[in-house]
């Protein structure tokens, strides 16, 4: 009889066991697992372990970087945020919050850049010129041991893989690399955006990475000069024209500024520059009496809104236009026009008085 009654109370716990009442530790545990940061990317992925209704990321930098970017899937269930507009060398907080089963939970990550402080490279810039070429340049931290070694890496899309390697670096005096050329950049659009990314190595420490917010390609460009000046004169004012530069991208010329430079050969005073946006015609008069054969004009060209200047353009001379003459016309050509006019008014009186 014992034994019948210990088999029953076996079935009641298997029965039990079986059954789909939830684990309450099991309730309790956040379903967030797995996360980390790509610090490169600057994606944030994780999984999670039991079904969620809800979930958000979030970030917290420095300088402040306000999104919440929405969370997206991957094929294989992982979970990603994208936070392409903060910088994350100085660290970051970052949280996930989720809702599962009726309960919300969080999870936060802090980050931070591993590697000695003050061993990133410092002073970095680009630029575009010559419509295909690019030139990067920084310095080595100051904290950086002196066996650093640099390296660069740029793409221009935060989601598809096409992140390259600088192809030419250009190297300083003690060996570092503290400059890059690349040679050939892809088919331009007005919409790229350039992400860099420079980390480093040593036999010393570890090398803390530099990563930036977006550089907006239309505005990394640095112009060739304006071409094709040329200086005539219309008898009362010298007529200055010039063309538009060939840049990268296909934008307005809206967004062009110019600079007009006049100044005497010889003369330490200076006349103010004149600046002209590229929404008016490339055109410039200038009164004759104002411009003289010493004079010198030349001009430069920006995007509106940097203060990334062209070279000046090649200088042209007024020398060679003719000059307004205020000696006023000959004594004999006056003589002539008064004896001619004294002669017709003769002539209407005598008709006059017939």
């Amino acid at each position: 009889m014992a034994f019948l009654l210990d088999f029953v109370s076996l079935l009641v716990l298997l029965s039990s066991a079986c059954g789909e009442e939830p684990d309450p530790a099991q309730e309790n545990v956040s379903p967030v697992i797995n996360m980390k940061l790509d610090p490169r990317k600057k994606m944030l992925i994780w999984n999670n372990r039991r079904n969620v209704t809800w979930q958000e990321c979030k970030i917290d930098t420095h300088p402040s970087c306000p999104t919440s970017p929405i969370p997206q899937v991957k094929d294989n269930n992982t979970y990603f945020c994208v936070f392409p507009n903060c910088v994350l060398h100085r660290g970051a907080l970052l949280t996930i919050n989720v809702t599962a089963d009726g309960d919300v939970f969080q999870r936060e990550l802090a980050f931070r850049n591993s590697g000695k402080e003050g061993s990133r490279a410092v002073n970095f810039s680009c630029l575009i010129y010559n419509i295909r070429f690019m030139n990067c340049s920084w310095m080595p931290g100051p904290a950086a041991p002196a066996d650093v070694q640099y390296r660069l890496y740029a793409w221009t899309s935060t989601y598809e893989d096409d992140e390259v390697e600088c192809p030419h670096y250009l190297v300083g005096s003690t060996g570092t690399h503290v400059g890059c050329h690349f040679d050939e950049l892809a088919e331009p659009k007005s919409t790229d955006n350039y992400f860099f990314f420079v980390n480093g190595t040593s036999q010393e420490t570890a090398i803390q990475f530099l990563d930036f917010t977006p550089f907006k390609a239309t505005e990394m460009e640095k112009y060739n000069p304006p071409a094709n000046l040329t200086i005539s004169y219309n008898g009362s004012h010298h007529i200055i024209r010039w063309d538009n530069p060939e840049i990268r991208f296909d934008i307005s010329s809206y967004i062009l500024c110019y600079e007009l430079d006049f100044q005497i050969k010889g003369s330490s005073s200076k006349r103010d520059p004149v600046f002209q946006r590229g929404s008016d015609k490339n055109v410039y008069l200038i009164p004759g009496s104002a411009a003289r054969a010493e004079n010198t004009f030349r001009v430069r060209v920006k995007y509106a809104y940097k203060d990334l200047w062209s070279d000046w353009s090649v200088t042209l001379h007024f020398a060679g236009h003719p000059e307004p003459d205020f000696r006023g016309p000959p004594a004999a050509l006056v003589g002539l026009v008064v004896g001619a006019a004294a002669l017709l008014i003769t002539v209407l009186m005598f008709l006059c008085t017939r």
